[in-house]
């Protein structure tokens, strides 16, 4: 249409509670944090890569990971998050959307991450096509993240016509 805005940006945010599970795997941005916890979710609950996708698709105008993903279709159980990223990036191209870039802050004590941010980036923006950037931020203690409770992650997604 004409007198489109040829830009777009999407914001999210997501959060996910600690498991009790001891098996449960902690992956946030695809990289495994061995001998961390792990999240709560219907998928590999990789907070990261969702609060990503959520930002790419409202950015897109293509609504949510919930409705793209949904927890409840019995394929999503154990998915890979960052494949996930990748699927979402590829309906977003194929709607006319190039995306520029993604910026994503987490919010956690532990574990840190500060050497495992390249490979986390690396992994996020092969996904998606496209820079992604992830900064962490800890909480010095306050309130229920600082208590050990879940991770917070926040992202903006950047996406051109």
């Amino acid at each position: 249409m004409s007198g489109e805005i040829p830009f777009r940006v999407g914001h999210s945010f997501d959060v996910h509670a600690f498991s009790d599970d001891p098996a449960r795997a902690l992956v946030l941005g695809g990289v495994t944090f061995p001998g961390e916890r792990g999240l709560v979710g219907h998928s590999d609950a990789d907070v990261v890569a969702h609060a990503c996708i959520d930002a790419l698709l409202g950015a897109a105008g293509m609504g949510d990971i919930g409705m793209m993903f949904p927890d409840a279709d019995p394929a999503m159980a154990g998915a890979d998050s960052v494949e996930l990223l990748r699927r979402a990036s590829a309906a977003a191209r194929g709607n006319g959307w190039r995306l520029a870039n993604i910026a994503c802050t987490v919010v956690l004590d532990r574990p840190r991450l500060i050497d495992v941010k390249d490979q986390m980036e690396a992994n996020l923006g092969a996904a998606a096509g496209a820079p992604v950037t992830v900064s962490g931020r800890r909480t010095e203690g306050v309130g229920s993240l600082g208590r050990g409770e879940g991770v917070v992650a926040w992202a903006v997604a950047l996406v051109a016509r």
